[in-house]
């Protein structure tokens, strides 16, 4: 079946979303403590519920209740089935680390769409190290068998923040002092910032070098969390607020960094009018955009809706510095370039963006997201701005990272 969106005009109010990206962090570094946990407002979703059930395997027990989850551990143990991490990439590299620890094999694989994303660079790192790890064509399913042995752990930055992130987490457990070394120019450094801001949050003592990161052997203690609101599904929001009306939304208060907060220079810039206080941020549109040239290579969750903000601004702007966006749950530029042009926009895809040439309208029409969660909720923006409805296979694909978006948008005069 399709499911089409019909444009409308954007006002009212909204919560943001649980982080998706705190939630896989929190509830892996709780498993770590070796004591109890209470996440609070986690997000449930098709990913996170991927890293629960793997977390369940290595050995903890969860518990969800209304409005938190409970995570208690002695300590984990080698799982004797094969991790399944559905189409989350986050956990299928968290588990990975996770998996490097133990000296018994470990068996990990995800759905067809993600046994096609990268995982080579995060297995030489641990193969360097004395690790086993075994794949096919260096994509899941994959094996890997412990223990590390080395004192210094070396990692490609180029293409995914996920591989540094999964190194970091699990360096404090394995006993000594660990030297994190990152090769290359990292990408998506907000999310290393948040990966490493949680660690110390649950007890962890590490500091930052030239080149990476020195890590001490002090262990996890079991910390109780409240999950901040996600700046990268609030990003939808905001945007068809400022392209359609206004919207507030609550909840985006947090101590925890995401580079994806971003978004409100990216709406300033294109013109929108933003008022910020206590946590919550409101969108208001002032008519059309403006164009703007935008650098996503610290922010390429945000690349899908400020193409769409871009196809109708005023002007050419110019998306970049993204490169590592072809090995997400699409070729993430091919796919939005596509999706675009569809609907009527004047774009090409760069090697590491796109290029724009604003029009007044899109057309609208039926677009193929891939079962990308971000192109089809940026497809579903892009309708407000379309002269026509935009129509798409509903396959539920929003519930990876935001299950109530459907009901959000309605909530807020998207016609659907």
């Amino acid at each position: 079946m399709d499911i089409a969106f019909n444009g409308g005009k954007i006002c009212g109010t909204v919560t943001a979303p649980p982080s998706k990206s705190c939630t896989h962090r929190a509830l892996l570094l709780a498993s770590l403590s070796g004591g109890r946990c209470v996440l609070n407002n986690p997000l449930i979703s098709k990913d996170t519920m991927s890293t629960i059930e793997a977390i369940r395997c290595f050995g903890a027990s969860i518990t969800l209740n209304d409005g938190c989850i409970t995570v208690e551990s002695n300590g984990l143990h080698a799982p004797e089935e094969v991790i399944n991490a559905g189409n989350s990439g986050t956990t299928l590299r968290m588990m990975a680390g996770v998996s490097a620890l133990f000296p018994h094999k470990t068996v990990l694989s995800g759905d067809e769409s993600l046994c096609r994303r990268p995982m080579q660079p995060l297995l030489d790192t641990f193969e360097t190290c004395g690790a086993s790890c075994g794949s096919t064509e260096g994509h899941a399913p994959i094996t890997v068998k412990g223990p590390i042995e080395k004192d210094i752990l070396t990692v490609d930055g180029t293409m995914s923040s996920q591989f540094i992130s999964s190194v970091l987490m699990v360096s404090p457990m394995i006993g000594r002092r660990m030297t994190v070394e990152i090769e290359g120019d990292a990408v998506s450094g907000p999310y290393i910032d948040m990966t490493v801001q949680m660690m110390r949050y649950f007890g962890a003592s590490l500091r930052k070098t030239d080149s990476g990161y020195v890590v001490d052997p002090v262990k996890y203690r079991p910390t109780d969390l409240d999950i901040p609101g996600d700046w990268s599904s609030s990003a939808f929001i905001l945007a068809a607020g400022g392209l359609s009306g206004e919207v507030t939304v609550l909840g985006l208060n947090s101590n925890i960094p995401q580079g994806d907060a971003r978004i409100i220079d990216i709406l300033k810039d294109a013109g929108c009018r933003i008022d910020q206080k206590d946590g919550s941020v409101r969108c208001e549109s002032s008519g059309r955009l403006k164009s703007a040239d935008v650098d996503v290579s610290s922010t390429p969750d945000l690349f899908p809706i400020v193409a769409v903000m871009m196809s109708v601004a005023e002007g050419k702007s110019r998306l970049y510095g993204a490169s590592h966006l072809r090995y997400k749950e699409t070729d993430r530029i091919a796919s939005t370039v596509s999706m675009l042009k569809t609907l009527g926009a004047d774009i090409e895809a760069t090697e590491d963006g796109c290029i724009i040439n604003g029009t007044d309208r899109l057309r609208g029409g039926r677009i193929e997201h891939g079962g990308d969660h971000r192109v089809m909720m940026a497809a579903a923006v892009a309708s407000l701005v379309s002269e026509g409805p935009v129509s798409m296979e509903d396959d539920g694909c929003w519930n990876v990272s935001y299950p109530r978006f459907i009901n959000s948008v309605r909530s807020l005069g998207m016609r659907c």
